[in-house]
C-alpha cells in the first residue's frame, strides 16, 4: 500500500454506492454476465459468493490489498481496500459505473444518488469512545470539554457525525463521521473489543441524471471533493488529533 493516505492508518479503503429506486433483476444469466465481464477485466476477482440479501464477486480477502463488488436489492456497491494509488482505487467504481448500466438495465430514471467514501481504520485497543473524546473535545478551547466530566461519570458513546452540502440545490453532500465499536449497555468493550476506530469522509450525489453516462461525470465531482476534503479536513481535523491519543493512551 503506497498510498498516503494508507500511510496514516492500519487500512484504508475507497467504496462507492450506486443507489437505484428500483429492485435489480435478479436472474442467473444476468448476474453471472456482469461478473464475467468484471472478471475479465480485473482477473483477481475471481470469487463469487452469496451473502444474506447479497451477491457478491470478491479477490481474496488474505491479501492486505483486495476488491470487491456486491449487488443487493437495490444498490450497487463496490470497494478497493488498501489500494496502491488513488488512480488505481477508482478502477473498479469507474468499471462498474460503465457496466452496470447495460448488463442490469439500468435508466437515468432508476437513479437515487452515487456515493463515494474513503475510510480510514485506526487500530486500537483502549476505550474506543474515550479517546474520540479526549482527542476532540477535551481541550479547553472546545465549548464540549466539560460536557462530559461528571463526578463518577465514564464516557460511553461517542461518535460525532457531521454533514454539509456542497451546492445550492443541495443535492451534493459531505459527511464526516467517526465510529466507534459497540458496547455492551453497561459500557463495556464485547467480542469487537480488538477492531478499529473507523474514520468515514461520505461523499453523496442525488439525481436526477440526464443520461445514464453522466455517471462518470458525478463520479469526478465526488472524487474532487473527496481529495480537497479528506487532505485538507479530515487527515488534519480528525484523523492526525484521534491517531494521536491513540499512540498517547497507549503508552
Amino acid at each position: 500500500m503506497s498510498t498516503s493516505y494508507g500511510a496514516l492508518c492500519s487500512d484504508f479503503y475507497v467504496n462507492q454506492k450506486l443507489a437505484l429506486k428500483m429492485d435489480l433483476p435478479h436472474d442467473r444469466e444476468t448476474i453471472l454476465h456482469l461478473f464475467d465481464q468484471v472478471r475479465k477485466a480485473m482477473p483477481l476477482m475471481d470469487r463469487f459468493r452469496r451473502y444474506q440479501g447479497e451477491l457478491a464477486l470478491e479477490s481474496s480477502r488474505r491479501d492486505a490489498e483486495y476488491r470487491w463488488l456486491a449487488l443487493r436489492r437495490t444498490s450497487i456497491r463496490t470497494g478497493h481496500v488498501n489500494p496502491e494509488s488513488m488512480r488505481d482505487a477508482f478502477k473498479l467504481h469507474k468499471l462498474i459505473l460503465e457496466l452496470a448500466p447495460y448488463h442490469l438495465t439500468i435508466s437515468p430514471l432508476d437513479i437515487d444518488y452515487v456515493e463515494l467514501l474513503y475510510g480510514f481504520d485506526l487500530e486500537c485497543k483502549n476505550n474506543h469512545d474515550a479517546v474520540v473524546y479526549e482527542a476532540l473535545f477535551s481541550t479547553p478551547q472546545s465549548p464540549l470539554s466539560n460536557l462530559l466530566k461528571v463526578p463518577d461519570g465514564r464516557v460511553l458513546d461517542v461518535q460525532p457525525i457531521w454533514g454539509l452540502s456542497l451546492s445550492d440545490k443541495g443535492d451534493t453532500q459531505a459527511y464526516f463521521e467517526v465510529r466507534t465499536r459497540t458496547k455492551n449497555r453497561k459500557g463495556r468493550a464485547t467480542k469487537s473489543r480488538h477492531e478499529p476506530i473507523s474514520i468515514f469522509l461520505t461523499l453523496r450525489k442525488y439525481g436526477p441524471v440526464q443520461q445514464i453516462e453522466h455517471l462518470q461525470d458525478h463520479f469526478k465531482i465526488l472524487a474532487e471533493y473527496a481529495e480537497t476534503l479528506a487532505a485538507e479536513k479530515l487527515v488534519p481535523s480528525l484523523l492526525t488529533p484521534i491517531a494521536r491519543q491513540i499512540t498517547s493512551s497507549s503508552t
